[in-house]
This record gives C-alpha cells, structure tokens and sequence, in this order.
C-alpha cells in the first residue's frame, strides 16, 4: 500500500496527475459539468450522431424489441438478428468479404494481436500505435519490433533484417490509420507495399479515420486504395460513429479464425443490440447526410487557417484531431485550466500519453460545430499566446 500511495504522490508531483470531470448531459458541442455550459472541443464525436435523434429513435426500438443486453456471448446465445444486419453492413461499407462485432476497440486489438501472432513471431508496430496494441503484442509473447513514426524505410530495415533471419515465421505490420493523439495518416500506401514485400500481414486500426478520412468517411484504408493490400481492418463506433462498441473486417478465412481461436471474442458478452441498431443507424446517416463530412472539414480548414496565422505549433493533420504541441506539461496544463475557467473544454494530453517534451491541447472538431464557435476558441488561443 506504501508503494502505491507513493507513485500516487509522485504522479501529483510531476503534474501529471489526472482527474474525471462529470458530465451532466447528452454528448455535444455543448456540455455542463457542475451546471455550467462549456463549449466543446475535447470529445471524438466528430459527426455530432452521439446524440443524433436517429440514434436515439431506433436505439430506444431496439431496446423494446430486444432488451438491454445480449446476455451471452456470440458464440454462445447473445448473436442477434441486428448484430448479423450490422456486420453485414460494415463488410460492404469498408469494401471487405466480411466483419465481426467487438465490445470494444481494445478488446478487438486484443484479439487480432494474440490470434495472429505468437511465440517466435514478429510485430512491427509503429512507435505511435494504440496502447491496445501494444498491450496485445505483450500478450501474444511475440517480438515486438518498433518503427519510428510513420518512418517506412526504418519499417523496411527492420523487416528485411528480421525476415532473412526467420523465412517461415509469421509477421506483422501494425499502425493506426489516423493517429489518435497527433490526428496525422499514416502512409498506408507505401506500408502496404513494405508488408507485402516481405510476407507480413499489415493490420490497421483505424478506430479515428472511420467516418472521417477519404470518400464517404469510408477510411484510410480504403482512401489509399489499398483494401486488398491490408487484411485485417479494425473500426470502432465510439468515435465519429456516435455510439460504441468496434469491428474487424477481412476475408472469411481470416474471420472465421477468429471465430474460433480468438479468446477476447470467445469470452466476451456482445455488444447490446441496442447499440448494434445505432451503429447501423449511424452507417445510413453518414451516407444519407454528406452534409456532416462537409462541415467537418471547412472546421478543420477554419482551425487550420486560424492557428497558423497566430503561429501556433501544430501536426499536419487532415483527421478532427488537430494537436497544438506546447511541449512543457506545466504549459499545457495552465492553457488548459485557464480555457476551462473560460468556458472552452478542450484536451489536455500529458505523459505518459504523449512522449515527454510533447504536452499538448488535444482539439477535437465536430461537424455541428458553427464558423463562431470555432473564432471564439482561436481568440482565446490568441489571449493565452500572448498572455
């Protein structure tokens, strides 16, 4: 117990201690915590569907059709019939054979890791991945081999070195698709090429491109045309999706591999149907309504523009993640105190998240936020530079 208050203390210490703030209503571009409003650039609600009348209308029918929870496991009697509607839908918006449904996107990180790599196995995983990832790399006993970010000739040498030692091992190749604390793409291209150059099977979680990045916010992988270069495709619904729970689409042998070898799949309780109804609602949506893609990415050229004119440091990013690096944790934490008091929330991203030296203000834009709103953020940025 002494050990443990002591690393509490010296997390207090350095800063980088971190509290929950309670929120008290429905997922906007408005929020209230201890019944004040703030303006909102910290969530993943990237279309504005979290609290979608659409999503609530069909969740809530769902609910008296099927119930609260699924009360089994997929495998065991918790398979609905929305379940198999859903997985049908995302196999044919992300352009693959066929998906399967998860709880969560850690909990699907964690199946693809242990069930496609073991023990005298390889992962090559970009220094930036999920700390989902990295926690089933560390599960599957195999060798976990870090590229620098998005750095494919450091991938390449890696690769190369490892396959002329091992030429019948399994390897491969993991990265974000859109990153998810500098909201930068990886060059999915060229690191589809890599994978295949040397036999290894690239996976991709692209949890923050869904809904966001290329046509129809169908994705990176399918924005770099590489569908048929990456095998294994993860997703989530808790961020531009609007609702929760993840997915992973892939040829049918791949799946039903994980069907019947992947425990995190095997051992887990589905996912409500309820929310298998708002995810298939929040599909149709986004293909119904363009107009939310649209507005999405004039904020993103609005904050863009508005930022580099005060001379902020940012990331090149075309995702809603849009990082202002102040590198100090005491810097970072004061902006976003002082935007607080204000009425602005936004991120505030500190170690171990983030490498040291890189503390930063995690701004997250929403399609329903208004050209206004996001002035009112750049003129408190403006204040904070020069204050």
């Amino acid at each position: 117990m002494q050990s443990i208050t002591a690393a509490l203390d010296e997390r207090r210490r350095q800063g980088l201690y971190r509290s929950r703030r309670v929120l008290q209503c429905a997922q906007g571009v408005w929020v209230r915590y201890e019944d004040r409003d703030y303006l909102n650039f910290g969530s993943n609600n990237y279309l504005g569907l979290a609290n979608h009348p659409a999503l609530i209308q069909s969740s809530s029918t769902s609910l008296q059709q099927n119930g609260v929870g699924s009360g089994a496991a997929h495998l065991l009697c918790g398979h609905f019939q929305v379940h198999h509607e859903l997985e049908q839908a995302l196999a044919q918006f992300t352009g693959r054979a066929q998906a399967l449904l998860f709880s969560t996107g850690y909990m699907a990180n964690l199946a693809l890791m242990t069930t496609f790599s073991g023990k005298g196995d390889a992962v090559f995983a970009d220094r930036l991945a999920h700390a989902s990832l990295l926690d089933g790399i560390r599960l599957s006993q195999a060798k976990l081999r870090r590229f620098d970010h998005n750095d494919c000739k450091h991938l390449e040498t890696l690769l190369a070195a490892w396959r002329e030692k091992n030429p019948r091992r399994r390897a491969l190749v993991v990265t974000e698709g859109v990153f998810s604390m500098d909201g930068d793409c990886a060059p999915l291209d060229r690191i589809a090429a890599i994978a295949q150059r040397y036999r290894a099977m690239l996976v991709v979680d692209d949890a923050h491109g869904i809904g966001v990045i290329g046509e129809q916010g169908r994705g990176c992988v399918h924005h770099h045309g590489v569908n048929n270069q990456t095998p294994l495709l993860m997703g989530t619904f808790g961020k531009a999706l609007g609702g929760f729970g993840a997915f992973v689409a892939g040829d049918p042998p791949l799946m039903d591999y994980i069907v019947q070898f992947a425990r995190p799949y095997m051992y887990t309780t589905a996912p409500p149907p309820a929310m298998a109804t708002a995810a298939l609602t929040a599909l149709q949506l986004l293909q119904q309504e363009p107009w939310r893609l649209e507005n999405l990415r004039r904020r993103i050229a609005q904050f863009q523009s508005g930022a580099q004119n005060l001379g902020l440091r940012l990331i090149e990013s075309d995702s809603a993640i849009q990082p202002v690096i102040l590198g100090d944790t005491d810097v970072a934490t004061r902006w976003g105190e002082t935007l607080w008091k204000q009425g602005i929330y936004t991120g505030v991203v500190r170690p171990p998240t983030v490498a040291m030296g890189q503390s930063r203000l995690r701004i997250s834009l929403n399609a329903d936020h208004q050209p206004e709103q996001v002035d009112i953020l750049l003129h408190a940025l403006a204040g904070l530079q020069h204050g």
